[in-house]
């Protein structure tokens, strides 16, 4: 087996909610519990986590197309990346997010 490379997990979003998510949690707050949710269920040391204010200038690694459909508003934020696949909008679900990241090989931790 060679080194299994990190997974990453990116989420571009907006410190100012969308008009259509004003009870839905912020893009921060889905960042963090995200981390927090993936870190209970997975070694979370192979995971990589990126977060990308869309209204931000300095946004290193983040894909300027991706950022360019948030801001027309053909993509909804918080927006939830697994390896550049969109698994999540708006209101992301655990489910999908957890199943990209078995896709991508992430074990999930020994219930011990």
């Amino acid at each position: 087996m060679g080194e299994q490379q990190k997974v990453r997990v990116a989420v571009y979003g907006a410190d100012v909610k969308c008009a259509s998510c004003v009870n839905a949690p912020g893009s921060r707050e889905t960042y963090e519990w995200l981390q927090a949710a993936i870190g209970r269920k997975y070694n979370d040391s192979m995971v990589t986590y990126n977060y990308y204010d869309i209204h931000e200038e300095d946004r290193n690694g983040a894909d300027s197309s991706i950022i360019q459909q948030l801001l027309d508003d053909e993509l909804f934020y918080p927006l939830v990346l697994v390896e550049n696949e969109i698994v999540g909008e708006g209101d992301p679900k655990l489910k999908k997010v957890y199943k990209a990241l078995d896709k991508n090989g992430l074990q999930p931790k020994e219930i011990s």
